[in-house]
């Protein structure tokens, strides 16, 4: 199969250009069927199919940095796992986000291929290409998130060095709040995590 770039590649895009079922009928089946397309990756939401630039160097050094503390404080207590851009096929949605915590009493979901339920949270690291893709409440990866019945989000915005915490209320997110530096994260999912914002970007 042949594909063609859109102009718009360059951002987030609905790939209705690929051929396939039509756009809102995209399962986990027709995902693991799409041929690789070296520079970009796709995710499903709500059924419909999105092309999206792969992470740059910059993007995966923090998302280095976020799975070791993250390890650090679940994993190497004993109290879960994490992941690195797992796919998680769940509410109708096939995604992969940067980072992911699966606690211990949720690990029913983790499967052969794929985590098939919301974990306990998810971590999207932001780039001009994707800012508003991870950030709509409306058909971006927030709604998805809340659909999936993900407790806690986290954005990781690398321009301002900022982590924004949301915390499902409902069928949706409200932001607890944009921390910085030595502002600790008053996470809901990891209480016992004890490390500042800015330890999760680079020195």
């Amino acid at each position: 199969m042949t594909l063609t770039i859109p102009d718009t590649a360059e951002v987030v895009v609905r790939a209705s250009h690929v051929p396939g079922p039509p756009q809102g009928r995209w399962s986990y089946a027709d995902y693991c069927a799409l041929p690789d397309l070296a520079g970009y990756r796709y995710e499903i939401l709500a059924g419909v199919l999105y092309m999206a630039p792969a992470p740059i160097p910059e993007h995966e050094n923090i998302a280095a940095i976020v799975a070791a503390r993250l390890v650090t404080a679940v994993e190497d207590t004993g109290l879960g796992r994490v992941f690195t851009s797992p796919d998680i096929d769940a509410g109708g949605s096939v995604v992969r986000p940067d980072a992911v915590v699966v606690l211990a009493a949720n690990a029913g979901i983790v499967a052969e291929r794929r985590l098939v339920g919301p974990p306990d949270l998810v971590v999207e690291i932001s780039s001009p290409s994707t800012a508003a893709y991870d950030r709509d409440a409306v058909s971006g990866k927030r709604a998805a998130y809340a659909r999936m019945g993900v407790p806690e989000y986290w954005i990781i915005d690398p321009a301002s060095r900022s982590i924004t915490l949301l915390v499902l209320q409902g069928t949706a997110y409200a932001e607890r709040g944009t921390y910085a530096g030595e502002d600790m994260l008053p996470s809901e999912a990891l209480p016992m995590l004890n490390t500042p914002a800015g330890k999760f970007f680079p020195r």
